[in-house]
């Protein structure tokens, strides 16, 4: 876990700095910065989804975790549950409920879905070794701070769910600690870059994709290489 606390304090920290700093940028700026993060997290969202080695794993486990995600409304109890962090942090502070929300949502998921998280926790909790969460947490905590000039106090709040989600994740990964395979990583990696890339487009205002309704996909790829091991499926390429 010690990887998810360094990770945590530096994304409170950014995120503090950049509610304090936030209104002495100017509009255009903050907006740049915005796009800025949106065009990165295209970026490595794409790099993340090549580490596949079965795209019919990824589109399965998408389509799946997607059905999944809006039945349980995923994304709407996320915003719920920052309307309730914002009311109880914030209370007698007035503030925008929708911006606080909204920065709660999209720093949540940026800062659980991407590729270091997923290996750095898996590391993490398998021989102890913080050094890539370590990296993300340098870069997320410039991240929160660019977030929060932009969106407010909410990206501080993600802090709970990074500690939730990224060392749950830890734990899991030392509980069993032969369970993943270099497949199941791979996928479980790719799949989260496909989820990024709907999370850069909500960024970019391309598209307001329901990001938080493909989390389950991120447990079923794993799982459905774990199934093709033990029904003695081939796991292999099916694009050369």
């Amino acid at each position: 876990m010690t990887g998810t606390i360094i990770n945590a304090i530096t994304v409170f920290i950014g995120g503090l700095l950049g509610t304090i700093l936030g209104n002495r940028f100017p509009q255009r700026m903050q907006e740049t910065v915005f796009a800025s993060l949106g065009l990165f997290t295209l970026v490595i969202g794409l790099l993340s989804a090549q580490a596949t080695g079965n795209p019919l794993i990824v589109l399965g486990s998408l389509l799946v975790g997607a059905l999944i995600g809006e039945w349980l409304r995923i994304e709407a109890g996320l915003e719920r549950f920052g309307g309730w962090l914002q009311q109880v942090l914030m209370r007698g502070q007035g503030g925008d409920a929708a911006r606080f929300i909204q920065g709660f949502v999209t720093a949540s998921l940026v800062f659980c879905v991407g590729p270091l998280t997923i290996q750095g926790a898996i590391e993490d909790g398998l021989t102890g070794d913080y050094t890539k969460l370590a990296i993300k947490a340098m870069l997320d905590g410039f991240a929160a701070l660019a977030f929060a000039s932009t969106m407010g106090a909410g990206v501080i709040a993600s802090v709970i769910v990074i500690l939730l989600f990224q060392g749950g994740l830890t734990l899991l990964a030392s509980l069993g600690a032969n369970v993943f395979t270099p497949a199941m990583t791979a996928e479980l990696t790719a799949t989260g870059g496909v989820v990024l890339l709907a999370i850069s487009f909500r960024l970019l205002e391309l598209k307001q994709i329901r990001a938080a309704n493909l989390l389950p996909a991120l447990f079923i790829a794993p799982l459905a290489v774990a199934v093709m091991d033990a029904l003695g499926i081939v796991y292999y390429p099916v694009l050369s």
